[in-house]
């Protein structure tokens, strides 16, 4: 068996070790002759499992008490809208910071249940740039302050959140549990688990107790509900146990190479490697201003656009797959989450090196 390395945006490259793990419980959970996917939701094995990741979660994350953690189904886009259905109701502004495509599609989806204001928007520059803090116009009556803080597919992230006088919304899916952060300063976090915190099928939301008691609109539907959700413990309905069991695998993973902390000097490692080969090259290109790379998606073109295809199968044929960047900015991209190991990063730049020597 050959492994590539794995620079999809998403789903992403999962750790070694988890996967040997999965291959190993797969028929057989721990002597219980199941497989996780067969287990009663509500019976006492899975509900084992379930806390357990919970509780590994609270612990990397350090999430107070006064936070629930919610595991729930439809990904960021169901968030785009049970975000202003939950907190939203009867507000005078959904406030959101635009600052590329995933920004924008959850602006696009608010405007179904309220009016929408746009703190600041560097769709001018083509999300090329995050607009200073003095540019931005946040009205006080606003509902919250929504924002992605890294965006996969222009590589733009967030080097602080906000600091806003009412609750703190983030979309953090592609880069939860890459860097520590003060769960205290949001409302509301959440994140689909197909990038750090495991394989697709399951959203994780962090949600301030307080804002559980919000007047949601009155035709919410149940499955969009955070309070419902929360008083049944994620088991409002059926959870999505494969994936919940994959994500509290690697929840123990991050855990063992020594937590969040561990995770961000690794990710700024990656980071910092790749930019400055392409900095240093007239052959490669990153449009992003520096003050606000992503560390999880670095977005190059190459200098002949004609050489595209050929740098993709080349990249392919050395193991490095996944590279082609998002249709709507083109060029490259490597997409580089926790279980990427850094030889990744030095096989990329090795082989980039050598094909801008022969072309």
């Amino acid at each position: 068996m050959t492994r590539v390395y794995n620079f999809s945006a998403g789903p992403a490259q999962l750790p070694d070790e988890v996967l040997l793990q999965i291959r190993d419980e797969l028929f057989d959970w721990q002597g219980t002759g199941m497989s996780v996917m067969e287990m009663p939701h509500r019976g006492d094995i899975f509900d084992g499992i379930a806390k357990t990741a919970e509780q590994d979660l609270r612990d990397l994350l350090a999430i107070p008490s006064h936070y629930k953690v919610l595991f729930l189904h439809g990904g960021g886009r169901s968030q785009f809208a049970m975000v202003p259905l939950n907190l939203g109701f009867q507000a005078a502004n959904l406030t959101y910071l635009e600052t590329g495509t995933w920004s924008q599609l959850a602006v696009e989806e608010a405007k179904r249940f309220g009016h929408v204001h746009v703190a600041a928007s560097s769709s001018e520059n083509h999300y090329t740039d995050i607009p200073a803090r003095s540019q931005w116009s946040v009205p006080e009556d606003s509902a919250y302050l929504h924002y992605t803080d890294n965006e996969t597919i222009h590589g733009i992230e967030f080097s602080l959140p906000p600091n806003v006088n009412m609750p703190l919304v983030s979309d953090m899916s592609s880069n939860l549990l890459s860097k520590p952060i003060d769960v205290n300063q949001f409302g509301i976090i959440y994140a689909c688990a197909q990038k750090n915190l495991g394989i697709a099928g399951i959203t994780i939301v962090i949600i301030r107790d307080d804002l559980l008691q919000r007047t949601v609109f009155p035709h919410t539907p149940s499955m969009f509900h955070y309070a419902l959700h929360a008083e049944q413990h994620s088991f409002l309905n059926t959870p999505p146990t494969f994936s919940w069991y994959v994500s509290g695998l690697v929840f123990k993973w991050i855990k063992q190479q020594g937590g969040v902390a561990e995770m961000e000097q690794r990710r700024k490692a990656r980071a910092e490697k790749l930019y400055a080969f392409i900095d240093h090259s007239e052959f490669y290109f990153n449009p992003v201003k520096r003050h606000c790379r992503s560390c999880m998606n670095v977005p190059f073109i190459l200098s002949n656009p004609d050489l595209n295809a050929k740098f993709l199968t080349e990249a392919e044929k050395a193991g490095l797959v996944n590279l082609k960047g998002h249709r709507l900015v083109g060029g490259m991209r490597a997409s580089m989450y926790n279980a990427m190991p850094l030889q990744g990063v030095d096989a990329l730049i090795e082989f980039m090196h050598a094909f801008e020597k022969q072309n």
